[in-house]
């Protein structure tokens, strides 16, 4: 176990916040997953529970090797995966799987394995790892415009987008504000974030009125998507959301301190209480401190990344660390904005903490690359004192 300890580099606070996130998690899934086994009748809730574990397992084996791997390789790495990320991206939207009888065109599923895997959310890591390697390549070129970052920057990052629109709207919102905020924080100039910000708007536009005007080209899902947003704006009880509500009485009878572990009333009646409403059941159940605690926890995680970011070594090690970091964090928020009926509907699960395998597993290859970056910050930190030190074999013993 010691020598365990010792291959863990990189932040350790990261590490204990995503640690507590991942135990904490087993009791809200196993409460939770009666709901899959008495009202969907869909395996056992110890069945469940273990399915958990060994995703969360096989979550943390990915950060162990990914924060192994320096973090410069993820800037070919990018370039590598996006020819990649395009086949698997038309591949779900032709060839999506259908999920209840419903069509899920954002799920593909692994042969000889017998899982799905939703294709977006590496799509979106490898996306922003590719921004974040291109605004560190033109940070520091003057005078750069528009038509010169068309083909590199904006083409792959509307290439994914039409890819992904079609069956996931939310996602699609997320990934493009994300791009946003990455390069705002990379320094790509202003008016021309506008421009794709009107573009972008003018495209979604075409898109609605496309989908309203051939039915049958874009499946049920735009449809989805555009009552979810019609129900939220509609303030009219008689058409509120049917998770929403029950969401809002599992909250609402909470309280202060909660009903206690495990004796959620509503996650009998709250579809997807596993992973998209999984905060709502843990209000119910741990009330309002809980319900804060959790706040208080991913709040520590994104002043981490930001700590990591700010002491990166180099401009693509701290573009890297917001471009892979944030989108955790902001999805958390989601997540939790929607069940308290502050955001419309979405389909995003709380990270770390909700069931779901492509979820956990996406989530947990983010952080390795932030710890990576946080690793080499350590090296760069031990290798400056070992050259200022009057007797560096000193240190180097320190260290082993």
């Amino acid at each position: 176990m010691q020598d365990l300890f010792k291959n863990i580099k990189g932040d350790k606070a990261i590490w204990a916040v995503i640690t507590l996130l991942a135990l904490f998690s087993f009791l809200p899934v196993y409460s939770a997953s009666t709901n899959l086994v008495y009202v969907v009748g869909n395996g056992t809730t110890w069945g469940h529970l273990i399915k958990h574990g060994i995703l969360l397992v096989l979550g943390f084996l990915i950060i162990y090797g990914v924060h192994k791997i320096p973090y410069k390789y993820f800037r070919a790495l990018s370039i590598i995966a996006m020819p990649i990320v395009y086949v698997l991206l038309a591949f779900t939207l032709a060839q999506g799987t259908t999920i209840g009888g419903a069509n899920a065109s954002r799920w593909i599923r692994v042969p000889f394995v017998g899982i799905s895997f939703q294709t977006s959310t590496l799509a979106s890591i490898v996306l922003l790892i590719h921004v974040a390697r291109y605004l560190s390549k033109i940070r520091n070129e003057e005078n750069i415009t528009f038509k010169e970052t068309l083909v590199p920057l904006w083409m792959p990052v509307f290439i994914v987008l039409v890819l992904i629109l079609p069956a996931n709207f939310s996602t699609t919102a997320i990934i493009f504000f994300m791009v946003m905020v990455l390069c705002f924080v990379g320094g790509y100039p202003l008016k021309y974030l506008l421009r794709i910000v009107g573009v972008g708007l003018l495209g979604l536009t075409m898109f609605v009125l496309t989908a309203k005007a051939f039915p049958g080209l874009f499946p049920n899902r735009v449809d989805t998507w555009i009552s979810r947003i019609e129900n939220f704006a509609d303030k009219d009880d008689s058409v509120a959301d049917y998770q929403i509500e029950k969401a809002k009485i599992a909250i609402a009878t909470g309280g202060v301190v909660g009903k206690g572990a495990g004796k959620s009333v509503m996650k009998n009646f709250l579809p997807q209480s596993t992973s998209d409403f999984i905060y709502a059941i843990i209000v119910e159940e741990y009330g309002l401190m809980g319900a804060f605690t959790l706040v208080l926890l991913y709040l520590f995680l994104l002043f981490r990344i930001i700590i990591v970011a700010h002491k990166a070594p180099t401009i693509f090690g701290k573009l890297l660390v917001i471009a892979v970091g944030m989108p955790i964090v902001f999805q958390a928020f989601i997540n939790m904005a929607v069940a308290v009926e502050l955001f419309p509907v979405t389909g995003q699960n709380l990270p770390l903490i909700s069931s779901g395998g492509t979820s956990i597993w996406m989530t947990c290859l983010a952080l390795g690359i932030i710890l990576s970056v946080s690793k080499k910050r350590v090296e760069v930190t031990q290798e400056e004192k070992i050259e200022q030190h009057d007797n560096p074999l000193e240190i180097l013993s320190e260290q082993l």
